[in-house]
């Protein structure tokens, strides 16, 4: 007999289903073992107590009958019951529905941990986000790209690079694919990348990881910034309608999904005015405080879990990042959702000498910089594009207490595990 699927069960059919034991509860002479498999859970019922433990992989063969009271309205009762791999006793941690695990019980015994069904959710949504990003940037006209995660320096300058050794030289991972979409802008006009970015991030944060998934996109042939945050408005408007009508798992954390109109645009000057004498305001970039103070603000004025933060002053942009013509401002935004930064974009310099200048005035040497520059040297059109944190969507979205809930395999400068 071939494996039935638990989304598939017809009443009264011969059934054989193989999973994980998520239960097993005794009553008056009958056992009720409840199996996790891909597709659900099913309530398999039988005479006495068969020999079997939590967690256990399991094969049971049994008629397929109507029960109001079970999982999907359907049970099995029980004829045979094999063995397959048994699991080890006590567990290490909890696996049933309402077991509560601190993050350090959550991340040290992951492969068994992500056996909840919150957590299998966890990432069955972000895979669905990641869907819907690709889809949505495909129908837009853009070409996928997968740039390499191995540099010859820091791309962005800075030191929170990780150094690894490359055939008796140093290479470092990259904190970004910025420059090679830039180079693909002058070859496809519209580019995207789905792909791990690292950052030896020395902050003990609910909001960073060394590792984490960015979605990249970069577009050729714009006129303003206005049109980078544009697409980014149009592509989770897509994405956000795209979980709400493919992921019932949302139930599962009382998610609410934005429903998206137009996402406000402020400039950084007036989100610092919007919240003086509200919380310490920084002269100087944002801080944590600052960014949950600005977004409870224009949730009361706007009615919007998300906001653009413009005209971020040029100083703290990297050295690629158009001016403004206003002094001292540039042509770059944050998106801001539910007091976290989750996108960093702007409109790039295109123009090879202000380029090269740029690089100079920012204190770095011209011969690092060769192969990014050819592009611009032999022709640029105008360009924008951004850099988004999958994991700090999902921690929002979900509630989560912490990016590294939304990392399948977190990387921290404090957990380095398995």
């Amino acid at each position: 007999m071939k494996r039935s699927l638990v989304s598939k069960l017809q009443i009264g059919e011969s059934a054989k289903i193989m999973g994980w034991v998520q239960s097993i509860r005794s009553l008056g002479g009958i056992t009720f073992v409840l199996v996790r498999e891909r597709t659900g859970f099913v309530q398999c019922v039988f005479k006495g107590s068969p020999r079997i433990s939590r967690e256990s992989v399991v094969e049971i063969v049994g008629r397929v009958h109507q029960e109001p009271r079970a999982p999907g309205q359907v049970e099995i009762k029980g004829e045979k019951i094999r063995i397959v791999s048994e699991a080890a006793q006590p567990l290490s941690v909890e696996t049933g529905k309402s077991a509560k695990l601190s993050l350090p019980q959550l991340i040290e015994s992951r492969p068994l941990s992500l056996r909840q069904e919150k957590q299998q959710a966890i990432f069955k949504i972000k895979a669905e986000l990641v869907w819907a990003f690709r889809e949505f940037m495909r129908s837009q006209g853009f070409v996928e790209i997968h740039s390499t995660k191995l540099t010859s320096g820091g791309l962005e300058g800075g030191s929170e690079v990780f150094p690894v050794k490359y055939f008796g030289k140093t290479a470092w991972l990259a904190q970004s694919p910025q420059f090679y979409k830039q180079m693909m802008v002058g070859v496809y006009e519209r580019v995207f990348e789905v792909g791990k970015v690292y950052r030896a991030e020395p902050h003990a944060t609910t909001r960073h990881l060394a590792e984490y998934v960015g979605l990249d996109y970069e577009i050729g042939f714009i006129e303003s910034v206005e049109e980078v945050m544009e697409m980014e408005e149009k592509m989770l408007k897509f994405v956000f309608g795209h979980l709400k009508t493919h992921c019932p798992e949302l139930k599962l954390f009382e998610a609410k999904v934005p429903e998206i109109e137009t996402i406000p645009r402020i400039t950084f000057a007036k989100a610092k005015e919007m919240i003086r004498g509200k919380c310490p305001v920084k002269e100087s970039g944002l801080t944590p405080e600052m960014e949950r103070a600005i977004c409870q603000e224009v949730e009361k004025e706007y009615g919007s879990e998300l906001v653009f933060i413009t005209k971020y002053p040029l100083g703290e942009r990297p050295f690629y990042t158009m001016p403004s013509k206003e002094e001292g401002c540039s042509e770059s935004f944050e998106l801001l959702y539910k007091g976290l930064e989750i996108t960093t974009g702007s409109q790039r310099i295109h123009q090879y000498e202000e380029l090269k200048k740029a690089i100079v005035e920012a204190g770095m040497k011209l011969e690092g910089f060769k192969g990014y520059l050819m592009c611009f040297k032999y022709g640029m059109p105008p360009h924008g594009g951004v850099g988004i944190g999958t994991e700090r969507i999902i921690k929002e979205l979900l509630g989560l207490g912490s990016v590294e809930e939304a990392s399948l395999i977190p990387r921290t400068k404090q957990r380095f595990h398995h």
